[in-house]
């Protein structure tokens, strides 16, 4: 008999660890040192995904009307979470799937209560 065991961890609590998980697979792949220049620059070009998936928790907010696709159905979402150990709270332009296309804005604040509020009192 084999028992298997899993840990789910979700993905707000695990964005802690995405930049240190992130450098160290950089830097094993290109050397010491490298690691936090390459995830720096990672993170910033794909930004918009890291902070949709260490978001803690959103708000729909209403219909996105700024797209060029009008096939495409999006919605303005604010969202409030924590990333590379600092909160945050944006304003995301995401899709009836659930899949992020943009994003609005973003603050970062000193901690979780004042994200929550930003997040709550977005339009």
């Amino acid at each position: 008999m084999e028992v298997l065991m899993t840990m789910v961890q979700p993905v707000g609590m695990a964005s802690d660890h995405v930049m240190a998980t992130l450098i160290a697979g950089l830097e094993i792949e290109f050397g010491r040192g490298a690691g936090e220049g390459l995830a720096r620059h990672f993170l910033e070009a794909e930004e918009v995904d890291y902070r949709w998936e260490a978001r803690r928790s959103e708000r729909w907010l209403g219909r996105y009307e700024g797209g060029d696709d009008d096939d495409l159905m999006l919605d303005r979402v604010a969202i409030c979470g924590r990333l590379d150990g600092k909160w945050f709270a944006a304003t995301m332009i995401v899709d009836t799937d659930g899949r992020a296309h943009g994003m609005l804005g973003c603050r970062s604040f000193p901690g979780q209560s004042a994200a929550r509020m930003a997040m709550a009192t977005a339009r």
